[in-house]
């Protein structure tokens, strides 16, 4: 039997969802975790939940220099063994550039060929699915209802030219209101942020800017939110290993990069001052 505190925190919040009153609703949890009436991570869920409404897919997609794809024409054995070295179940298949992506192979679809040793002989283009394609600026929650009524896990997000941007999962949404989902194919992701001392620290091109006002290291942009973003964008191009930025009162070093973007940087004090 529902308790009644508890029904009326719920009616409360049904009343607003319906309303759209977005501000409101944050309250109403913000207020309801307080007083206890929801639990804290169930409340951080539906702020987490509420707060999907500002997000678009290029906020949550995989970017596509970290995407796995098949090129088309793959014999069914090599493509069986791409799939089983990268750990994915669904992978996007492209003729010629990674631009034109064609198909989507699912790993359960290679399972005959695995068996039948006539249907072994085949190629990818024999058994891939049609893409399913999304601009970068789709809202998430829109996704989450074409997911849903598509019966789609996984979609490839093109950039305004048609070109691909990157890749996004249900998986991708659904972390977003409860946190990392990790399954026994994921590798420990890489810590963004490390700290070697108090003043000294090394961080990922994919740092935020945000976290890095936690460590008193305060830089602000419109334009862009990594700190590798930030660097290109006050280079004028990607920076090389080496190459050294004296920024808000910290000096940053690339560590290591590659053509298309920064891996690595070491932050420490400008001359060696605490900023």
């Amino acid at each position: 039997m529902v308790q009644e505190p508890e029904r009326g925190l719920w009616s409360r919040l049904i009343s607003l969802f319906m309303r759209h009153d977005e501000e409101r609703l944050e309250k109403a949890i913000l207020e309801a975790r307080a007083e206890g009436e929801v639990a804290a991570d169930e409340g951080s869920m539906l702020l987490r939940v509420l707060r999907l409404d500002d997000m678009q897919v290029s906020d949550i997609m995989t970017p596509r220099t970290d995407c796995h794809c098949i090129p088309a024409g793959t014999l069914l054995p090599e493509g069986t063994q791409l799939i089983i070295a990268s750990g994915h179940s669904r992978i996007p298949v492209y003729r010629e550039t990674r631009d034109n992506i064609v198909g989507i192979v699912y790993a359960k679809d290679l399972l005959p060929s695995l068996v039948n040793e006539k249907e072994h002989q085949g190629i990818i283009d024999q058994i891939m699915r049609p893409p399913f394609f999304v601009p970068e600026t789709k809202m998430v929650l829109e996704l989450l209802q074409e997911f849903r009524s598509r019966k789609q896990h996984i979609a490839v997000v093109l950039d305004e030219y048609g070109g691909t941007s990157g890749l996004v999962t249900i998986e991708d949404v659904l972390e977003e209101i409860v946190g990392d989902i990790e399954d026994e194919h994921d590798t420990p992701q890489e810590e963004h942020i490390k700290i070697l001392d108090e003043t000294h620290f090394e961080l990922s091109g994919r740092a935020c800017l945000d976290d890095l006002a936690e460590l008193g290291i305060v830089l602000a942009s419109d334009e862009v939110d990594t700190i590798g973003g930030y660097l290109s964008l006050t280079a004028g191009h990607v920076p090389f290993a080496g190459e050294e930025f004296v920024l808000s009162g910290w000096k940053f070093k690339v560590l290591e990069a590659s053509t298309k973007a920064i891996r690595c940087i070491g932050v420490e004090p400008a001359d060696g001052r605490p900023a």
